[in-house]
């Protein structure tokens, strides 16, 4: 890989080949001195965060800490596993409201009362309608016959042998 390809980057540490890098620099482990956390815990994360760019070897980063090889290994493991929790892909938007029990009862109790209220319109209704509409059977003037054809009186039927007297 020469130097002179366009789009091309050398892999060597601490650089990009030539290229000018733009735009404000990037925080790096200096970052953890800066956020909120014990004075402890904020050292550890840059001493971690300083192995982990190549800037410290473990050996100072444990003579700094105080520690061993084995618990900055445990301590680092740790960091990096909570930092991956920590990017884990969350549901888009706000998280859903978790109702306390009396706020579930009152939801409950309101749907119920919308229910009843629907089933008190529609007996009012029936009852405009009943009072509006006649009925069969009830009311002023013959009632209705129980079939589609008219009974006959018997009066008006003829008897057997006699002719009608129409």
């Amino acid at each position: 890989m020469s130097r002179g390809q366009p789009g091309r980057r050398s892999l060597r540490p601490g650089g990009l080949g030539g290229m000018i890098m733009r735009g404000r620099r990037p925080a790096g482990p200096e970052l953890a001195g800066r956020l909120e956390g014990s004075a402890q815990a904020r050292r550890r994360m840059r001493v971690v965060l300083e192995t982990i760019a190549g800037v410290r070897r473990v050996q100072e980063a444990c003579a700094e800490l105080g520690i061993c090889e084995q618990r900055f290994e445990t301590i680092r493991a740790e960091a990096i596993r909570a930092g991956i929790a920590a990017l884990e892909a969350r549901p888009v938007g706000r998280p859903p409201r978790v109702l306390t029990e009396a706020q579930a009862q009152i939801a409950r109790l309101k749907e119920r009362v919308a229910e009843l209220e629907a089933q008190l319109q529609v007996a009012e209704v029936r009852v405009e309608l009943a009072g509006v509409l006649p009925r069969p059977g009830v009311g002023p003037g013959k009632p209705l016959p129980r079939s589609g054809r008219a009974k006959e009186s018997r009066r008006s039927r003829a008897r057997p042998g006699e002719a009608s007297k129409r």
